[in-house]
């Protein structure tokens, strides 16, 4: 298994191209990149990305979801076709940095009046996405999200079905805002987790680093070994939830630590 910190976790902070040279710098072993907006979605801002990266292993790319993700799904022809658009360009640039796999939300669950999905339909743009993402040299990964498709338990089981190539990401924080426990989403992804997103939480449920709050990440890494999970595990947290970037990194220590003794 791998190790690592998304440059999501210093949006806000940096931008992504110093965000990824710090964590080069400070020698982070693997690093998901969190591609902020438009005028990073291209094959020449992955270049600028790549060069500025030494020492680390770009796991997996994340765009700002909204922007077009949603949009892949459309019922309208221009949107979507804007979209597929939008997401070759951005694939292009994972291609160029080295990204594996996308990090992927898709639908965004804005209404609060039932949803009725369509399962054989959303396979068959989830495969059509898959395309254009393999053609880089990149894998699709849904992740759970509580405010996306994927809020719920069966979803991912039901595409799958549709389509057997999908993969799974899975986020303990948003799990936790799904108020599902994200042992029911190792459960129901298993061995198709490559990628995980750690966070914690306090007494208060308030989110901070990695071992400075409750959750149990003795039992988190046990269920994931329990399922064969081999994939990379990501620090993904918020810029207010750590004072100075020190804390990054012993976060990160206390995840290699807890894995230490469970992956022997």
């Amino acid at each position: 298994m791998k190790t690592g910190i998304s440059t999501a976790s210093l949006f806000g902070r940096m931008n992504t191209e110093d965000a990824l040279a710090f964590l080069s710098d400070n020698k982070v072993e693997t690093a998901e990149v969190f591609l902020e907006s438009f005028c990073e979605y291209n094959a020449e801002y992955g270049r600028i990305l790549k060069g500025v990266n030494k020492n680390t292993e770009i796991h997996s790319v994340h765009v700002l979801t909204t922007q077009y993700e949603p949009q892949l799904y459309s019922i309208g022809d221009r949107a979507r076709e804007d979209s597929f658009k939008i997401l070759d360009s951005a694939m292009a640039a994972a291609e160029e940095f080295g990204a594996k796999y996308y990090t992927f939300h898709g639908i965004a669950r804005y209404k609060k009046t039932p949803y009725v999905l369509d399962y054989d339909r959303i396979a068959d743009i989830t495969r059509k996405i898959s395309e254009t993402c393999n053609r880089h040299g990149v894998t699709l990964c849904y992740e759970n999200v509580h405010w996306a498709y994927y809020n719920f338990i069966g979803f991912f089981t039901e595409v799958k079905k549709r389509f057997e190539k999908l993969k799974g990401v899975l986020d303990v924080k948003q799990a936790r805002q799904s108020g599902i426990p994200y042992a029911e989403y190792i459960k129901e992804m298993g061995k198709d987790i490559v990628t995980v997103h750690l966070s914690d939480i306090d007494e208060n449920g308030k989110m901070c680093m990695p071992g400075k709050g409750i959750t149990d990440f003795y039992d988190l890494f046990t269920r994931l070994y329990d399922v064969g999970f081999d994939g990379a595990a990501i620090l993904e947290v918020y810029k207010n939830d750590y004072k100075e970037y020190s804390e990054l990194f012993d976060s990160l220590d206390y995840v290699n630590n807890v894995i230490a003794k469970i992956y022997k």
